[in-house]
């Protein structure tokens, strides 16, 4: 049941297939339904997009068919299966695949997309640690699974990775943007009925997304440019990354004012949060760097999850007409 040609690797194969294309088809459906204006933007921007969407779901698929015949082959030790058996574990396997890639695909929202997300990058990583051939690449850091030295299937699991996160994080800026827009708007056109002037603080989407894309940028460019070849561009894009993250955190209340103050004090613990474990690092050398390199992903990604919640909470008490699946959206 696992192995290599056993039926968990070829239903893994077929998983993956199976769950990126009924991605695609639920994605294309969303789009023409749902989601009008994701069909607006650059055609060279959808097609990428949808080719990193597809990876993501792709891959989920494939890790999550083979840990789970790998448990059943542990479970069951010495079991074999004919082919009958064989074929209908794999058409089960495939079809629950596909079931979820076309649910995930017409139903996607920044919610969701945080969710796949975290849940490709913290997978892709496992994976990228348990196949590194040096046993002792926690030593120096992260980005040494994106070295030669750590193996080649490590080498590009991790890089692909980061890579790809990068690219879904710039699509979901692009869902995040879109409900703070139509969030300004609608407080533009409040104040205005009430007398008042917004100057300096004001709701400031294009400010999100900016560091929301250049976050996503930064991230492609460290896959894409391993320390070991490029190092000084790798570690100028971590430098360029992190601070970009500060900018993001520490000007929350005036990029988004009308927030929760629970939020805002949410960010300034973040923030202090992430100088806690640096400090940790360096000066009190309490661990290495990527014991700081792993509490700052979970502390960034912690926080994005919260944001995403708190403006769809915000978007909807403003009145704004979210757009919930299977129902069109409002595209004024």
């Amino acid at each position: 049941m696992a192995g290599y040609e056993s039926v968990g690797f070829h239903a893994s194969v077929v998983c993956g297939a199976a769950s990126g294309l009924a991605f695609v088809a639920g994605y294309v459906q969303n789009v023409r339904t749902v989601h009008v204006w994701l069909g607006s933007r650059p055609l060279p921007r959808q097609v990428v997009d949808v080719a990193a969407l597809l990876v993501v779901h792709s891959s989920i698929a494939i890790m999550s068919c083979l840990v789970l015949f790998s448990l059943f082959q542990q479970a069951f030790q010495g079991l074999t299966v004919d082919t009958v058996a064989g074929a209908t574990m794999l058409a089960v396997a495939s079809g629950v695949a596909g079931y979820f890639g076309y649910t995930s695909g017409a139903r996607i929202t920044a919610a969701t997309l945080s969710v796949l997300l975290a849940v490709f990058m913290a997978s892709g990583m496992l994976i990228s640690m348990l196949l590194a051939e040096n046993p002792l690449w926690w030593h120096s850091m992260f980005s040494e699974l994106g070295t030669g030295q750590a193996g080649l299937t490590s080498f590009w699991t991790f890089n692909t990775t980061i890579a790809t996160s990068g690219i879904i994080l710039t699509t979901l800026s692009a869902f995040i943007t879109r409900d703070l827009r139509r969030w300004a708007e609608l407080l533009g056109a409040s104040d205005a009925r009430n007398g008042r002037r917004r100057t300096f603080i004001r709701p400031r989407p294009n400010v999100v997304r900016a560091c929301l894309i250049a976050s996503g940028v930064c991230m492609a460019g460290i896959g894409l440019f391993p320390v070991n070849t490029f190092e000084p561009v790798h570690t100028g894009l971590v430098r360029l990354l992190a601070l970009i993250l500060a900018i993001l955190l520490l000007g929350v209340p005036l990029w988004l004012p009308g927030y929760p103050a629970a939020f805002y004090l949410l960010s300034l613990i973040a923030v202090a949060s992430l100088a806690g474990v640096i400090a940790l690092w360096y000066p009190l050398r309490y661990y290495n760097l990527t014991a700081l390199e792993l509490g700052a992903a979970g502390i960034v990604f912690g926080w994005l999850v919260v944001f995403i919640r708190t403006t769809m909470a915000v978007v909807e008490a403003a009145g704004v007409a979210h757009a919930s699946p299977g129902e069109p959206a409002d595209d004024r």
